[in-house]
């Protein structure tokens, strides 16, 4: 069965797979290594190796030791408008989900309505999935969809009950589907310079991981 286990890493630090798996790993790997640890890195595009192995949908989440989430936020306001990027963590400090409140959406119009829509690895932690619920409790304007690639530690009755009281403050939760995926692909990857824009490639097990973890998701909530 599929469970999310949350093993240490070897080498998976910096977002890369133990094994060469996505082969280009090295060539990328040598521009992050001079950030120092557990800080959160801000982007508009991230880099393609980091998407294939941290947004893989898979059954457990060896060496995935990152919250990595691209953010829509469309402003209803004066002026409205549409901004987007990506956050990344590293686990043992500030997570992304808080990030994107503490340092992205203050950026926003004030008393605008803001319709969120994030693309996340994995689902929010316990601790994260409290300030999303004072979030929109506090925040009227606020609306929140979280579409995330694979459920984390899903089998825990605190996440469990976490999960639903996100729903029960109005977040709307949704497993990616395999063309959510391509979205994240065309919109928030970078592609090699000069090259043409690759298109998304699905891995094995994609749709039939999506369909699994609906069925999840399904059943807490």
């Amino acid at each position: 069965k599929m469970a999310e286990k949350q093993e240490e890493p070897s080498n998976a630090q910096n977002g890369e797979p133990d094994n060469a798996e996505e082969g280009e790993g090295k060539k990328k790997k040598v521009k992050r290594e001079d950030l120092p640890p557990f800080e959160i890195v801000t982007g508009e595009r991230l880099p393609a190796i980091f998407f294939k192995f941290q947004f893989r949908n898979v059954e457990y989440s060896s060496g995935r030791n990152k919250t990595f989430l691209c953010y829509v936020v469309e402003s209803q306001g004066k002026e409205p408008g549409t901004c987007r990027g990506y956050l990344e963590d590293e686990h043992a400090a500030a997570h992304a989900e808080m990030a994107f409140f503490n340092t992205i959406l203050p950026t926003c119009q004030a008393g605008a309505r803001h319709d969120v829509t994030w693309y996340v690895s994995s689902s929010p932690c316990v601790t994260c999935a409290q300030r999303i619920c004072e979030a929109l409790r506090k925040d009227k304007g606020l609306r929140l969809t979280i579409m995330v690639g694979r459920l984390f530690m899903w089998e825990e009755p605190e996440m469990q009950a976490a999960l639903r009281s996100m729903k029960e403050a109005g977040c709307k939760l949704r497993i990616m589907k395999p063309q959510d995926f391509e979205y994240v692909w065309k919109n928030f990857v970078e592609q090699e310079e000069g090259e043409e824009a690759k298109s998304f490639v699905p891995w094995e097990d994609i749709q039939e991981n999506f369909l699994y973890y609906e069925e999840k998701l399904a059943e807490i909530l």
